[in-house]
């Protein structure tokens, strides 16, 4: 995403988009996921919260020999099926947070089975602070060019629009919490400072990463991607646990197994705003839809103990949280050929390069075929998961056997841009799929043919493109005009230049699936429900959200 994410650690910062949710806020810097200033210094610059619970205040002293004392399932002596005497209809006293924190706490310990090795301060910020906070961040002027050509190249995000701006709008929704590594503490994002209201999944959701964080020290490098694919990987199994241990509370809650707090109905609207990008969405919130099923199969074969150990060797691409395989992407070998002054950039992403992956192909194929009827996928199967604890299907032909890719921007002077985007399949024919989907992605923005080269005039995605398809690998070319895109990759331009015919083939035809049931499809606006499970407050969903605020999504550099 050009790394819309800071995922995968960024992603650490739970918080909510939409309907308030949760995330992790990982050390780094957004440089790391996307920016150049690290989420913990957003934090900071928030200024000290209006409220806070801190476990480590002298009334609540616990320490952590005390913590090691006590049997799993039982924190400050507060036992995980304890009953407590909360109503938030007018917000937390401090007495009832204690009782809330320490309950919840425990629970952790007993769907996790094992103990919080420290005490974890909970704070409480306005969302008037967390608004500023989010304003004080800097913007990175180089970066934001190069992350536009990622998200160009996925069709996206269009020549007139900004990803730094789109990604911010989906992402500007009201935050629900998020757990900062640099600083060991979780902090609720309120409208009212002095009554605070607290989701019951948020406060798990924001615990959990804090356990994470005891254990595998979210702080390091391990917990961080190099590209927007390995984010998003990573993300598969650090909100991939911590979003199945919710699925495992809500399941004790709705059986009256467990006793739960409930939260009060808020009638709080962000209606005024720009509509967000949905391509940006579900490439952001695929660890947050597939990361949970990852995740408790693990838990079904080897137990908790499989999740600590994939926890130390973090998945490597999206593929493998999508399709539970371990397959390694394969090595790209890439020389830049540019001439005419284009250039690539050096000191972004990879030497210069981003990896998008197959969430971030899939979400490309789904958006074309939704907003711009493309012919790629049939975009209501989205919403047809195979798996109890998957919220969406991220599964598609053209998008499946991705093996690698690597996206390169280049630019020349201050007013052309470009990319070069190298992408590897497992088979020929996996190649040919993509090949085909993306012709039929061309042809749904009037392109037409010019000497080898489609041609798409006017629109969003205007400009000029090559697509070569050989053996295992796809390589697409664009620029603003044709001798750019020759400028480019002028071997690879030559290449097509001979063999174009007077009669060129059509760029790209793929037969989509019969189309489902009335029954099965979802509304026929194509809207995608933000309140189902998953997007509520019980998904980390915002804490793309605080990630992002410091995000200039993109990767952590």
């Amino acid at each position: 995403m050009g790394r819309v994410l800071t995922l995968a650690v960024a992603l650490l910062m739970v918080t909510a988009m939409f309907a308030p949710v949760a995330a992790a806020a990982p050390p780094g810097t957004v440089d790391d996921v996307a920016t150049a200033s690290s989420t913990n210094d957003h934090v900071e610059a928030s200024g000290a919260p209006v409220s806070t619970f801190d476990t480590d205040d002298a009334d609540n002293e616990t320490d952590e020999d005390e913590f090691g004392d006590e049997p799993i399932g039982k924190v400050n002596g507060y036992w995980y099926n304890d009953s407590i005497d909360i109503d938030q209809a007018d917000g937390l006293t401090d007495e009832e947070l204690e009782a809330y924190v320490y309950r919840k706490m425990a629970r952790v310990e007993q769907i996790r089975d094992q103990k919080f090795r420290a005490d974890v301060p909970v704070d409480v910020m306005t969302r008037e602070e967390f608004r500023e906070m989010r304003e004080d961040r800097e913007s990175d002027e180089e970066f934001n060019r190069w992350n536009d050509q990622v998200w160009k190249g996925l069709f996206i995000v269009g020549e007139d629009e900004s990803s730094e701006e789109e990604i911010d709008t989906v992402f500007s929704g009201a935050v629900a919490g998020f757990y900062s590594p640099a600083e060991d503490r979780v902090v609720i994002v309120t409208d009212d400072g002095d009554n605070p209201v607290i989701d019951n999944s948020t406060l798990l959701h924001e615990l959990g990463h804090a356990m994470q964080d005891q254990y595998h020290n979210l702080s390091d490098p391990t917990y961080r991607g190099a590209t927007q694919d390995a984010d998003l990987a990573i993300d598969g199994i650090v909100e991939g646990e911590v979003v199945y241990m919710e699925h495992v509370y809500e399941e004790r809650c709705e059986s009256g197994e467990w006793e739960c707090v409930e939260t009060p109905p808020t009638d709080r609207t962000d209606d005024d705003g720009p509509d967000p990008n949905l391509g940006i969405f579900l490439t952001v919130f695929q660890p947050y839809s597939d990361g949970p099923g990852y995740a408790a199969d693990i838990v079904e074969e080897d137990g908790w103990e499989g999740i600590t150990e994939r926890m130390e060797e973090p998945p490597k691409s999206t593929t493998q949280v999508i399709h539970r395989t371990d397959r390694e992407p394969t090595p790209i070998d890439y020389e830049h050929t540019a001439e005419s002054g284009w250039e690539h950039y050096p000191d972004q992403g990879v030497e210069g390069a981003d990896t998008v992956g197959e969430a971030s192909i899939y979400a490309m194929f789904w958006y074309q075929a939704r907003f711009y009827e493309a012919d790629t996928i049939d975009w209501r199967e989205f919403t047809q998961a195979d798996h109890p604890h998957e919220t969406y299907n991220y599964v598609s032909e053209p998008s499946s056997g991705w093996a690698n890719d690597e996206l390169y921007p280049y630019r020349r002077g201050d007013d052309q841009d470009g990319y070069v985007w190298v992408t590897e399949w497992e088979t020929a024919t996996d190649a040919q799929q993509f090949s085909d989907a993306y012709g039929a992605m061309l042809e749904a923005h009037d392109v037409r043919t010019d000497d080898g080269y489609h041609v798409v005039d006017d629109g969003p995605f205007r400009g000029a493109y090559l697509v070569s398809t050989e053996d295992t690998r796809v390589t697409i070319v664009h620029g603003p005009t044709t001798g750019a895109v020759s400028d480019i990759r002028p071997d690879l331009a030559a290449e097509i230049r001979d063999d174009a015919t007077t009669e060129p083939d059509d760029p790209g035809e793929i037969e989509t699936p019969t189309e489902p049931d009335a029954p099965d499809a979802p509304d026929d606006d194509g809207s995608i429900d933000l309140e189902t499970p998953g997007f509520g407050a019980g998904i980390a969903v915002a804490a793309l959200l605080a990630t992002i605020a410091l995000l200039r999504v993109g990767r952590r550099r």
